[in-house]
C-alpha cells in the first residue's frame, strides 16, 4: 500500500462512508488499499472541511475506537435529483389540483415504474435473482442499492442513498408508492417490509424480504 493519497481518494472515502455507514480509519484503509496513517490525515482534512464527523465508541475491551461518518454537508455532496425543482412541482400540483391530483400523479408514476420493473424481472427465476436485478435497477436510478442473503432464508434490500429524499420528505406518498411497487414487482412469492427509512432519520432505507410458501 502507498502513503500517497490522490485527490480522487476524497470522493472514494465519502462514497465508502455513504455506502456502508460509520467506519474506523483502519477499515477504510483496508477497503481503499491505502495506509491507515494516510486515511487518518485525509479524514482530518475532510473533517476540517465539515464533510465528515466522528464518534468514539467504547467496545468490550481496549480503548475506544473512532468511527467516522458523513456530516450533513457530506451527505449533500451526493446528488438530490434536482430537489428544488421537484419540490416546486409537488407544491404546484398540490396547489392547482389539490391532494387528490397529487395522488393521481403519484399513482401514474407508480404504474409506469411497476411496468418497468416487471419487464426487468421477467427473466428472473428465484427471489434472490429478482432482488439482484431490482438492486441493479435501483442503483442505476441513483439509490446505491445492494442485496444480501440472511441466514434465516430472507433477504435484505438496502438503499444507501435516496436521490429524491427531499421530495419524499415533503410527500410521504412517494415512499408508500415505492413500497407498493416493490411488493407488486416481486409478486405473491415474497413479503417485503421496510425496516429503515432515510426520511425518518435513518442512514439508509432497508427492506426485509421473506419468501412466501405457496399452498
Amino acid at each position: 500500500m502507498t502513503n500517497d493519497l490522490p485527490d480522487r481518494t476524497s470522493d472514494r472515502l465519502l462514497h465508502a462512508l455513504k455506502a456502508t455507514g460509520p467506519q474506523t480509519a483502519a477499515t477504510l484503509a483496508a477497503r481503499l488499499a491505502v495506509t491507515a496513517v494516510a486515511i487518518r490525515q485525509h479524514l482530518d482534512r475532510l473533517a476540517a472541511g465539515g464533510l465528515v464527523a466522528f464518534e468514539d465508541r467504547r467496545e468490550a475491551v481496549g480503548r475506544p475506537k473512532r468511527h467516522w461518518r458523513l456530516s450533513d454537508a457530506g451527505h449533500r455532496r451526493f446528488p438530490e435529483n434536482h430537489a428544488g425543482l421537484t419540490l416546486e412541482l409537488i407544491s404546484a400540483v398540490s396547489a392547482v389540483f389539490g391532494d387528490a391530483g397529487l395522488d393521481q400523479l403519484i399513482d401514474h408514476r407508480e404504474v409506469q415504474t411497476l411496468a418497468t420493473y416487471r419487464a426487468r424481472l421477467a427473466g428472473a427465476g428465484s427471489l434472490g435473482e429478482k432482488l439482484a436485478i431490482l438492486a441493479e435497477t435501483r442503483t442505476a436510478e441513483g439509490y446505491m442499492a445492494e442485496v444480501s442473503a440472511v441466514e434465516d432464508g430472507s433477504f435484505m434490500l438496502i438503499e444507501n442513498h435516496c436521490p429524491i429524499c427531499i421530495a419524499a420528505t415533503r410527500c410521504q406518498n412517494l415512499c408508500r408508492s415505492e413500497l407498493r411497487v416493490f411488493a407488486a414487482a416481486l409478486g405473491d412469492a415474497a413479503e417485503i417490509v421496510r425496516i429503515d427509512h432515510i426520511p425518518a432519520g435513518a442512514r439508509r432505507c432497508a427492506y426485509r424480504v421473506r419468501p412466501q410458501s405457496r399452498n
